[in-house]
């Protein structure tokens, strides 16, 4: 990912905490991989937790930058 995905990405991150009860305490991107560590309350799973945060990134990240989904096998997040 270039400086200025990484730097979108992170910024989505960080309107999602607003919008959810969910901080990310790290947020690791890599050349084609993502690690977080989130911090949220207990009635939120774990599974609803990542399903939100990977489709709000995902939709947001083709939409600011669609350069993105021509890169990544078959076109996912």
């Amino acid at each position: 990912m270039t400086e200025e995905v990484s730097s979108t990405f992170r910024e989505v991150c960080l309107e999602i905490e607003k919008r959810y009860e969910i901080k990310f305490l790290e947020i690791e991107l890599d050349e084609n991989h993502v690690h977080f560590l989130i911090q949220s309350v207990p009635m939120n799973s774990p599974k609803k937790i990542i399903s939100a945060v990977k489709s709000i990134t995902a939709k947001e990240m083709f939409r600011l930058h669609p350069e993105v989904k021509r890169k990544l096998w078959g076109g996912k997040f």
